[in-house]
């Protein structure tokens, strides 16, 4: 009886730690995992979730390393999206944007025609109109001892 339970305890041990004294699910992980086919990835997703259920002392480092990369490493939706050279083609977007933005408004504000009462003629009549009708008699044109230019933008 005790020999019969002492032989089935040992089979057990020995099952359950055949899988972590074997050689590593994956080698490599960083440099294999990613070039996997998507089935071989599930596929050694499952051996390693095999081998983690058994005590983690005696799971060797590789396969903690490639559980870990499986689970968090830089692959498939977890791949970076930004490439080398992608931030010079931003900058040159955006520098271009802008460029071709202050181009079109520089274009438009050029092509409409200059508004009459902008010239300084205009401009001089308003200060006589604002005199004449006292606007803003406390700090405006037509205050006492104002020497400003008024509506006069342009010299």
């Amino acid at each position: 009886m005790i020999r019969n339970a002492v032989v089935r305890s040992a089979q057990l041990t020995s099952r359950r730690f055949q899988s972590t004294a074997s050689a590593p699910v994956l080698a490599q992980a960083e440099q294999t995992f990613a070039q996997l086919p998507k089935e071989q990835q599930t596929e050694v997703v499952k051996k390693l979730s095999e081998v983690m259920k058994a005590d983690w002392n005696t799971v060797s480092v590789e396969d903690k390393r490639t559980m870990y990369y499986a689970s968090y490493g830089a692959h498939n939706r977890r791949r970076p999206h930004v490439k080398p050279g992608d931030n010079m083609k931003v900058f040159i977007g955006v520098v271009g944007t802008i460029a071709l933005s202050l181009t079109i408004s520089t274009l438009v504000r050029n092509s409409v025609p200059k508004q009459r009462t902008l010239n300084k003629e205009w401009q001089e009549a308003s200060n006589e109109y604002a005199r004449e009708n006292n606007i803003n008699p406390i700090t405006g044109v037509s205050s006492e001892g104002y020497k400003g230019k008024g509506f006069v933008q342009h010299d």
